[in-house]
């Protein structure tokens, strides 16, 4: 008997362990704030002078590109990684503590490369020489911020011309001085009714003509703000805020405003907010965190959590469905089109398990799939995909619908990756930008 006892004692402990084990790894995916690993440095003293703003020839001012899509104007890229690319130069203070994780993109114009970082208490934000990786000016505000997912941004910032607009994950939308970092004015979502999200604000903020559009959730799902004073010009419709950047098209010849939010995906005026239609697509969680693909009339859309995707044709009144299916479930990993095909991940962001595929535009069907270059994000650029997998792994595809076509690969192009690395690699001007928590790191492309 008492050995027995013993046994079920010694098996209900491992149990017990196991069960502890899962459940934290559970807790620190949905609430916990990923450790930094690898190198981390003080904040280096800026330059003496200022450098005069430029403009590059293949620019990324903002979220995905100049046109939203994904694509870097760069040309004449190195197609040949079987001796690795040349680092031109890396940072490693982006963020200054071991739980100070975040997530932001960095945006290029010219000689100025914007990426929002964090200490204990505060934003930060960095504009960086992109040339040679010198500190031209930082910037930072006090904003209390929850740990799931580390404090901070996920947002990444918007340049138009000589302004930069960046949103925390608290909410903060702050316009600086794109030359010499100087805040110009700074609004919190939440005093126009909005409501943080469990996983933080992440939509970045779309600048289009006189204003600046974020969502805010709650009595205010979205938000437009005067971009040169930062007044309120309007706010429209109710719900859960979604993670997704918001985008514009052009509908029978007339501009319109495309919201992913939590439980759907919308179309408003954007001169006053006024709402046209709404598409539901109600995701667990309401994470619908991918930008939508606008082709012509057509409108692809992806959410994981077994949501799939779907297609729909709009008009200004209304839509249809095209087609539904589950051919791609993308978490919060941006597909790219082109030609007509649809390239990209399918499957859960955390682990580096997935499938990267090409679905046929106009019908949904599933052309390839593939599970050698594990999960990950996607840059289109020179006629070439370089995906970057969760462990900071490049690859280099060759799009084809008719098969996968790998080209190169450079492991650990971003070292020192214990979480997964979730920000998209930047294109531009020849350069590719790659970050992962503190790090930030260049490579010459072309």
């Amino acid at each position: 008997m008492k050995k027995r006892t013993k046994i079920i004692l010694v098996i209900a402990s491992v149990v017990l362990v196991i069960a502890f084990y899962f459940g934290y790894q559970i807790y620190q995916m949905i609430m916990g704030s990923e450790p930094l690993s690898g190198k981390q440095e003080t904040i280096p003293t800026k330059t003496t002078s200022l450098p005069p703003l430029t403009k590059g020839t293949a620019d990324w001012p903002n979220w995905r590109g100049t046109n939203f899509e994904g694509k870097s104007a760069t040309t004449g890229i190195k197609t040949d990684w079987s001796n690795g690319l040349v680092k031109l130069w890396s940072v490693n203070y982006l963020c200054q503590d071991k739980s100070t994780a975040a997530w932001s993109t960095p945006v290029v114009q010219g000689n100025r490369l914007i990426v929002p970082g964090r200490d204990r208490k505060n934003d930060l934000v960095f504009c960086i020489n992109a040339d040679n990786g010198e500190l031209i000016w930082t910037g930072s505000y006090e904003a209390n911020a929850e740990s799931s997912h580390g404090p901070g941004s996920r947002a990444t910032p918007f340049i138009d011309n000589d302004r930069v607009y960046t949103f925390g994950r608290s909410g903060d939308l702050v316009c600086w001085q794109l030359e010499d970092g100087k805040l110009l004015w700074r609004k919190n979502v939440k005093d126009a009714g909005g409501t943080e999200p469990s996983w933080g604000f992440s939509t970045t903020p779309l600048v289009f003509e006189d204003k600046v559009i974020v969502q805010g959730g709650g009595k205010a799902l979205v938000i437009a703000y005067d971009k040169l004073t930062g007044d309120l010009r309007w706010k429209s419709m109710e719900g859960e805020v979604g993670y997704a950047a918001a985008i514009t098209m052009n509908i029978e010849n007339e501009t319109k405003l495309l919201i992913y939010h939590g439980k759907g995906l919308s179309c408003l005026n954007p001169s006053d907010g006024k709402p046209l239609w709404t598409a539901p697509w109600p995701t667990e969680y309401c994470v619908n965190a991918t930008t939508p693909i606008v082709h012509n009339d057509v409108i692809f859309h992806t959410s994981g959590y077994k949501m799939g995707c779907e297609a729909l044709k709009v008009t200004k009144s209304g839509y249809s469905v095209l087609w539904k299916n589950n051919n791609i479930e993308a978490q919060h990993s941006d597909p790219i089109l082109i030609d007509g095909y649809i390239y990209g991940y399918s499957g859960e962001s955390g682990r580096n398990v997935g499938q990267f595929k090409c679905l046929e535009l106009s019908t949904g069907k599933e052309l390839w799939s593939t599970n050698s270059i594990g999960q990950g994000t996607t840059t289109f650029v020179d006629g070439h995909l370089i995906c970057q997998d969760v462990k900071g792994n490049l690859f280099l595809i060759k799009p084809d619908p008719s098969a996968f076509n790998k080209v190169g690969e450079i492991k650990s192009a971003l070292e020192d990756v214990k979480n997964p690395a979730w920000t998209v690699p930047v294109v531009a001007n020849g350069k590719i930008y790659l970050r992962y928590m503190q790090q930030l790191v260049c490579y010459k492309l072309d």
